[in-house]
């Protein structure tokens, strides 16, 4: 996980305002609406949903709404149908950016995508242009109050990797572990901040100069404000630098 500060991407987001988290539960809620529609509104045989679920309480959504989510899609109330869409192209420097998008319009979709690549020095390119330079892992990360504790239990439930950052532990697993970890990990009382799968890049790059930073920190910033892009994965070294 070199030079990708997991958590302090999360304390980006949450710390955002009013806006940022309204978009986090519409984009939660496609999110829920989906997994429904695929498995069903039953938590207990619905593995993704209940990922979900823990998702949402992360990020602070009421469980008044997540229960209205769940009835809406269960109950055929919510028609939208919505696709899961992944863009990838370069930004500048050559940094490997990948997109993943929820929507129910995907000619808007793809426009919106490839403005935000074109207007800040990027280009967005074919399937499978960067993703070959990444692999699909499950990431957990837990705050530090169990300390060293935290490595054994975590490879216990069938964790990979283990990364200590300066306010949490970042833990990589399989794909397919991520839930058995992450419950596992709450059974024994771990506070655990995030449990998704992401895609980890094998390599970093590193933008320097004024103005390709800008673009770098304006490309980013554009993707992540578009309602229908729920994850930006990319291979940036100086993240933190750039978007201070």
């Amino acid at each position: 996980m070199s030079g990708h500060s997991k958590w302090k991407n999360i304390m980006h987001k949450k710390a955002k305002g009013d806006a940022a988290r309204a978009k986090i539960f519409t984009q939660i809620g496609r999110e829920i609406s989906v997994a429904v529609k695929e498995g069903g509104g039953d938590p207990v045989s619905n593995s993704k949903l209940r990922d979900l679920i823990a998702k949402a309480k992360s990020n602070n959504v009421p469980n008044d709404n997540i229960d209205r989510m769940i009835k809406k899609a269960a109950g055929g109330d919510d028609k939208t149908n919505y696709e899961k869409l992944t863009y990838e192209g370069y930004g500048p420097c050559g940094v490997a950016i990948i997109v993943e998008t929820l929507t129910d319009n995907k000619n808007r979709t793809a426009s919106e995508v490839r403005h935000c690549f074109d207007k800040n020095g990027g280009n967005m390119g074919q399937t499978g242009c960067v993703g070959w330079m990444f692999t699909s892992k499950g990431v957990i990360v837990t705050d530090k109050a169990k300390g060293e504790q935290t490595l054994d239990d975590a490879l216990e439930l069938g964790a990979e990797d283990f990364n200590e950052e300066d306010e949490a532990y970042v833990i990589s697993a399989a794909p397919n572990d991520v839930t058995a970890v992450r419950e596992g990990l709450e059974a024994k009382g771990y506070n655990v901040l995030s449990a998704e799968v992401e895609m980890v890049p094998s390599n970093y790059v590193t933008v320097n100069g004024e103005e390709e930073q800008k673009l770098m920190r304006r490309l980013l910033e554009m993707l992540d404000d578009d309602d229908d892009v729920t994850n930006v994965f990319h291979n940036l070294e100086n993240e933190d630098e750039i978007m201070e």
